[in-house]
């Protein structure tokens, strides 16, 4: 499928994300509500060819950056019980394919975290395209998966009263990519 017949205003070429105009953001269930946070530094790049199939995106998310606007939780997240930032400081995401099904669009890739890669499928939507008031050009992407911690080696967690646990398995990610044709 040619780029034209899914988005004509999006041409072929090199885009780099603008991380000042842009989210990397997750939620994990504690205790009995869901927690939100971010990750503030991260870079990557979007190159879109004339074959949607051929397209490929790449990101590099620096894990200190975690916030999730508590300071002690932040810290501990950083540490070797969870995402132990010292010996894993990046995790990584690039592209294994791009697939348009129905009315959907889907990017299929290898998500890295601690040292272990495993296949993950974001579920995309383009957002548009738009000059800027600088001269240049750019276009904006939203996309979200959700995966289990535990595929990642995350296992950290706390036992609560019965068959709870103070977290859960699942992470929602979702991204807002706004990127700049070079």
């Amino acid at each position: 499928m040619s780029i034209a017949a899914v988005a004509p205003e999006l041409t072929t070429g090199t885009w780099n994300i603008d991380p000042g105009h842009s989210e990397v953001t997750f939620v994990i269930r504690h205790l009995m509500t869901k927690v939100r946070g971010t990750f503030t530094q991260f870079s990557g790049t979007v190159r879109i060819d004339e074959d949607l199939a051929r397209s490929t995106a790449a990101a590099e998310i620096e894990v200190a950056s975690l916030d999730t606007r508590n300071p002690d939780r932040d810290a501990h997240v950083r540490t070797a019980d969870v995402l132990d930032v010292e010996k894993y400081p990046t995790m990584t995401f690039a592209t294994t394919g791009v697939r348009a099904e129905g009315d959907g669009h889907f990017l299929d890739g290898e998500l890295t975290i601690k040292g272990v890669t495993r296949p993950v499928t974001l579920s995309v939507e383009f957002n548009g395209v738009a000059e800027d008031p600088w001269g240049g050009t750019r276009t904006g992407f939203s996309a979200a998966t959700t995966i289990n911690r535990r595929d990642w080696g995350i296992e950290f967690n706390i036992p609560l009263k019965g068959e709870k646990a103070l977290l859960g398995d699942k992470v929602d990610i979702q991204l807002e990519i706004q990127a700049v044709r070079v």
